[in-house]
């Protein structure tokens, strides 16, 4: 895609060294809502400029097919970004609109590991965010329980995330949280660094509830 003047002076500004966050928020306020020229930004393959394109795309034009585009141009990138393109996009766009997260909703059995992955990353944190808890908490363990040793490493970790979720906000869950962590050892012999909560269930349960309890 032909870049206009607007895009290519915005995409030169943006992928340099030292480009934050922050940067991209203010740029994507400053913006607000312009899908075409997200599509332009998208169109150049380029992390930050893929990142400020979600920001300011239209919510409204994201159908599976659309989704299914971006989900596929997304695997072109390394690992690390990959991921945090497809957190970036569930929480500025797919979760702010009914109609997406239906489309979240149905992604479980997804052939694409990203969407399975967003499926189970959103189950978490509608648990984080404050709410009442949805009733789906049963199934989703019984389903953890069942699929997440044979799972897909990205979308195992996003599993054993929720699972922890549960565990720490919903207590009468939570030895059988725990549990579930002893039994698969996922994570067990994970290294992190200082200051950073590791993903061992029965760690990443105590860790956060002392948090809550104090």
């Amino acid at each position: 895609m032909q870049l206009t003047s607007k895009a290519q002076k915005i995409h030169s500004q943006l992928n340099v060294a030292g480009t934050k966050l922050g940067d991209l928020r203010k740029i994507a306020k400053e913006i607000k809502k312009d899908h075409n020229l997200a599509l332009e930004l998208w169109s150049t393959g380029a992390f930050y400029s893929r990142q400020l394109a979600i920001l300011i795309m239209d919510k409204k034009l994201l159908n599976q097919d659309f989704i299914d585009q971006l989900d596929k141009d997304i695997q072109d990138h390394e690992h690390d970004e990959r991921l945090q393109l497809a957190d970036w996009l569930m929480a500025n766009q797919l979760t702010k609109d009914k109609k997406t997260i239906a489309l979240i909703e149905s992604w479980q059995n997804s052939p694409s590991i990203i969407q399975r992955r967003i499926f189970w990353y959103y189950q978490a944190r509608l648990r984080w965010t404050g709410q009442t808890p949805p009733d789906n908490t049963e199934y989703l363990l019984s389903t953890i329980e069942k699929k997440i040793a044979k799972e897909e490493p990205d979308v195992q970790w996003a599993m054993n995330f929720t699972a922890g979720q549960i565990g720490i906000f919903e207590p009468k869950q939570r030895t059988r949280c725990i549990a579930l962590g002893e039994n698969l050892g996922l994570y067990k012999d994970e290294v992190v660094p200082r200051g950073c909560t590791p993903s061992y269930l029965p760690e990443f349960i105590r860790i956060q509830v002392d948090k809550l309890n104090k």
